[in-house]
């Protein structure tokens, strides 16, 4: 399969001016010459692979930095914004916008950062909501942890390997994740932990005293994990958030306990073990919950983040959604692009998971681009701890393009090569162009629309 071109000349001129070095001394570091570093900061030129891990290698630049599918997800982003009716006037084709998210990263970053603006202020105007009422010009800081997440393709390599380095040491296994944990931070740090009830975590540095509260061993196990992060990692944390620039302190914060997360969930399913337990169990989700005492839920996101180089897994998305269809938490390794404003397809399975509890659920689907997915879906139930507690529930999707779809156990009885078992699925209905589509909620901005108040068909117009 050939390799996107990486075009990220402003990230490589910003890594050496970090590090206060010439044009020079940069090139003779890395071992290449000086009028290819200048082609290659100046956009001339692609960034190699090899150039990439000579970052790393030399002076231990994260490779996320270069993610080498970021131009398909700002393309994805940068569709649907301009899907937006504001922009009607104002047709694109494809390769204005690869030539933008390729060579241009940072101006498309600006451009979907203003169109948030524009679509803020909108719903100020909208709703009157004083919740929303910040300065115009600074995102959400959610949706600015989220891109960050989004953009890093989900895959922090230093925290993932310290997380790794800490499951080893501590002895997680999957058995008795929770007591090795314990015993581990008893060890290492003096902190006895408890279990009580109410809130999940509590952390009482001054007692060094860690109670965690309602939830099964599961649910404690990863809120130990994340305790381990904040107090052992701390610096490794701080480092991260640093490289992300966030625009707020409260999008900082945020940030802050993604890292955390994102490291308990490395720590209960570390990667190299967890990749071999996936490719040996063929990624059967209860088999996978099993043998590593983890929720669905975590072995299911976990799937998504298994991009190490080197070491790729299966490319999975993973969407989690509540009873409304909003998105709680998104993200893709695959070519699929979740809305990043409004719900997801109805005619997506991940809807009908509320309908069949405890079930996983198939569906071979197709998006308008002719990409066939094998798109599996379960609900999940989040007790909350005693009687009068509320119950949270919500439906996760995780899927693959169908060429993987011989690593699963779940298509062992499907016919993959039968076009007819491929149900039509999209993205978001305002930039999705099928015409016949019983469940279309709006019309597709990108196509004029034809009505005959003396025709009607499912929807009360046709597309030209």
């Amino acid at each position: 399969m050939a390799t996107r071109k990486i075009y990220a000349g402003a990230r490589l001129a910003g890594i050496r001016q970090g590090l206060g070095l010439t044009q020079t001394a940069f090139a003779r570091s890395l071992g290449v010459s000086l009028s290819y570093l200048n082609q290659m900061e100046r956009n001339n030129r692609p960034i190699s692979r090899d150039m990439v891990a000579g970052l790393g290698e030399v002076f231990g630049v994260d490779v996320a930095a270069f993610a080498m599918d970021e131009a398909d997800r700002l393309m994805a982003d940068l569709r649907e914004a301009l899907a937006d009716p504001l922009f009607s006037d104002t047709p694109q084709s494809r390769a204005e916008l690869e030539i933008l998210a390729s060579n241009a990263p940072g101006l498309a970053h600006a451009f979907l950062a203003l169109h948030r603006a524009h679509r803020a202020g909108q719903e100020r105007l909208a709703s009157l909501d004083e919740a929303l009422d910040r300065p115009a010009q600074t995102p959400m800081a959610w949706e600015e942890v989220r891109d960050f997440f989004h953009y890093c393709d989900n895959y922090l390599d230093a925290i993932d390997r310290a997380a790794e380095q800490f499951a080893r040491a501590a002895g997680l296994d999957g058995q008795d994740n929770l007591r090795a944990g314990m015993a581990w931070l008893e060890a290492e740090h003096g902190i006895r932990t408890e279990r009580g009830s109410g809130v999940l975590r509590r952390y009482d540095a001054r007692q060094r005293r860690l109670t965690l509260g309602a939830g099964g061993p599961e649910t404690q196990s990863f809120q130990l994990a994340h305790q381990v992060a904040l107090i052992a990692h701390e610096p490794l944390l701080e480092a991260t958030l640093d490289f992300a620039r966030f625009r707020s302190a409260e999008a900082r914060a945020i940030a802050k306990i993604g890292l955390a997360n994102y490291f308990a969930g490395a720590a209960v399913l570390p990667y190299r073990i967890f990749l071999s337990a996936a490719a040996e169990l063929r990624h059967d989700l209860d088999a996978l919950a099993r043998r590593f005492g983890a929720s669905i839920e975590q072995v299911a996101h976990r799937l998504s983040t298994l991009q190490r180089p080197g070491a790729e897994g299966v490319p999975f998305f993973f969407v989690r959604v509540d009873q409304a269809g909003t998105i709680t938490k998104r993200h893709s390794s695959t070519r699929l692009q979740f809305a990043r404003f409004g719900g997801a397809c109805p005619l997506w399975n991940v809807h009908q998971a509320f309908e069949t509890t405890g079930r996983i659920l198939r569906q071979l689907a197709e998006t308008p681009d002719g990409v066939r997915y094998l798109c599996l879906a379960r609900d999940v139930i989040k007790p909350g701890g005693h009687f009068k507690a509320p119950t949270r529930r919500y439906a996760i999707g995780l899927g693959c393009e169908v060429k993987h779809a011989g690593a699963l156990v779940y298509a062992d009885d499907l016919d993959v090569t039968k076009t007819a078992a491929f149900e039509p699925i999209g993205v978001s209905c305002r930039i999705c162009e099928r015409a016949a589509c019983h469940q279309r909620a709006v019309p597709p901005v990108e196509r004029p629309l034809r009505i005959d108040p003396n025709h009607r068909e499912m929807v009360p117009y046709s597309l030209d």
